[in-house]
């Protein structure tokens, strides 16, 4: 059926409860799975009164995003060999989430998706927006979304 799974986290409570499905359905069909975690880069502001950042400052800042991100992946990691499943911890940086999500999964030659959605609606969801929702609308690759 599946041969390898990709699934994004965020490290959310909802994000956890699809980690814990994509590693069930992954150990069902025998497949492998990719965690995946993007790390943003920091912000640069460019307002007037803005304090910005030394280079060094925004370094020491992504890298601690980065290192709290592969402690998230090396749990998923973990729970996922507990059940059997070989699993690739994976963080990729990017500005854009729904874009560095898909080309996660074309380059890991995915053949599903699995995330989570928060089922945000009305003005939550058009000020907040939906990652999950822009996967679903651009990827080439099946996504299972779980709420």
């Amino acid at each position: 059926m599946y041969q390898r799974i990709l699934v994004a986290t965020d490290g959310s409570t909802l994000s956890k409860k699809a980690v814990t499905s994509a590693i069930a359905l992954a150990a069902t069909c025998g497949a492998e799975l990719v965690a995946l975690k993007v790390v943003p880069r920091y912000p640069q502001a460019y307002f007037e009164g803005s304090i910005p950042l030394s280079a060094e400052e925004i370094s020491r800042v992504e890298k601690q995003w980065n290192e709290s991100a592969m402690v998230q992946l090396s749990a998923i990691e973990k729970a996922a060999k507990a059940k059997g499943v070989v699993a690739k911890a994976m963080t990729v940086k990017s500005d854009v989430i729904s874009d560095a999500i898909i080309a996660a999964a074309k380059k890991q030659k995915a053949d599903l998706i699995v995330m989570a959605s928060h089922g945000r609606k009305g003005i939550k969801r058009l000020l907040l927006g939906s990652e999950t929702q822009q996967v679903l609308t651009h990827s080439q690759v099946p996504v299972l979304v779980l709420r």
